[in-house]
């Protein structure tokens, strides 16, 4: 199998429709039918590992159904979030270059399916897609300058700040439910991990934020009720 890490991945017929994610909306349609016989669909449960910081990198991910954090560990027991993949979007693409060995990891935030694409026919696919090499070139440029804001972010903006970015972040990424909610569920951890603090201080920031009207929760979701006011907190006086 294409993978290390301990979780029992099984291979899916839920097969993506070839016009929706990353790879398939930006290469040329001549080239679908390649992409369709070179993929393999795979299903993973919430909480499973999809690939592992420190694995050898044997290609890459596009996300079908589902949601995939992309983290790092930080410290011994801590791990910092770098982003969340959603439906179309590709994952594991971090570990390209010439080290091939994935710099952070991937896992399920809910039962997910993936398609994977070995790493000699993506390199294939880029020698022969110009449009996809362009569009992927621009998005690392987006990934990094992305990065450096969180480092940035993480060294200057105070922690309320941080918290309600995320929050923004968020809403802006995965859109809003019918009754207002962020249409993504996170526990409180991986908040404080998407923002780059604690557990504690998240729930006091949430509570103090919701104590304010600022946003409204219900178990695990939450609602952001005045933008305005939130955006305050990311430049306060």
């Amino acid at each position: 199998m294409h993978y290390t890490c301990s979780c029992v991945m099984k291979k899916n017929k839920n097969h993506c429709n070839l016009k929706s994610c990353f790879l398939c909306t930006r290469c040329l349609k001549e080239w679908l039918p390649a992409v369709e016989t070179n993929r393999t669909t795979i299903a993973i449960k919430k909480g499973e590992l999809l690939f592992k910081e420190g694995e050898a990198v044997k290609g890459v991910y596009f996300v079908n159904q589902g949601k995939i954090k992309v983290h790092k560990q930080w410290g011994n027991d801590k791990e910092l979030i770098i982003r969340i993949a959603g439906k179309g979007a590709i994952a594991g693409h971090r570990g390209l270059g010439t080290n091939l060995v994935y710099p952070v990891s991937g896992t399920a935030l809910e039962a997910s399916v993936v398609c994977f694409i070995d790493l000699n026919f993506f390199e294939t696919t880029l020698k022969i897609n110009h449009d996809f090499t362009r569009e992927l070139l621009m998005f690392f440029a987006d990934e990094l300058q992305e990065s450096e804001r969180k480092m940035r972010d993480l060294a200057h903006m105070p922690v309320k700040g941080r918290i309600a970015q995320s929050l923004l972040l968020l809403k802006d990424s995965f859109g809003i439910t019918n009754d207002g909610y962020i249409d993504i569920t996170l526990s409180r951890q991986d908040l404080a991990s998407l923002a780059g603090t604690t557990y504690e201080t998240v729930f006091r920031v949430i509570n103090e934020l919701a104590e304010e009207g600022i946003i409204r929760t219900k178990g695990k979701g939450i609602a952001i009720v005045s933008e305005l006011d939130l955006r305050t907190w990311l430049n306060p006086a």
